[in-house]
């Protein structure tokens, strides 16, 4: 059996935040956007019908606990989410992942896509601090510790 190998494209334009029964939660490393990665931990999995019907109910709870956390991260730094978008490309990182965005009117893409919208803005260490705490909690009742 081949171990699950998480995509380098991740580990630079993201932060871990936990593992859920599962996906690796990951929080997106810019601040313009609350944002959570989660990449479900099944080794080739590169579309959604690579997953069980199990797994992608189970995934499924899992972007409804994300959306929680990207909500949770809104309102620790000041900038509630008004609309989650939930998106799967898999165009330049083909490694089976679902971003999870919070929105706002006044965000800088807004209405469009987030994607191929200007430079990311990387968080300072406190807003980082309060990003990973506050989507931690939010998603505590779903990791594979609890």
């Amino acid at each position: 059996m081949n171990k699950f190998v998480l995509a380098p494209a991740f580990t630079g334009t993201s932060e871990p935040l936990c593992a859920l029964k599962l996906c690796d939660a990951r929080l997106q490393a810019d601040a313009r956007w609350p944002w959570i990665v989660l990449i479900p931990r099944k080794t080739g999995a590169l579309e959604l019908e690579h997953l069980s019907p199990v797994d992608r109910r189970q995934l499924m709870d899992e972007v409804v606990a994300a959306g929680a956390g990207v909500r949770a991260i809104g309102a620790a730094l000041g900038r509630p989410v008004e609309k989650l978008n939930v998106g799967q490309l898999g165009n330049v990182t083909p490694q089976l992942h679902l971003h999870v965005v919070g929105r706002r009117p006044d965000d800088a893409a807004w209405p469009g896509p987030v994607w191929g919208q200007g430079i990311a803005q990387p968080y300072t260490a406190p807003l980082l601090r309060a990003a990973l705490q506050a989507a931690g909690v939010a998603l505590a009742g779903f990791t594979t510790g609890s």
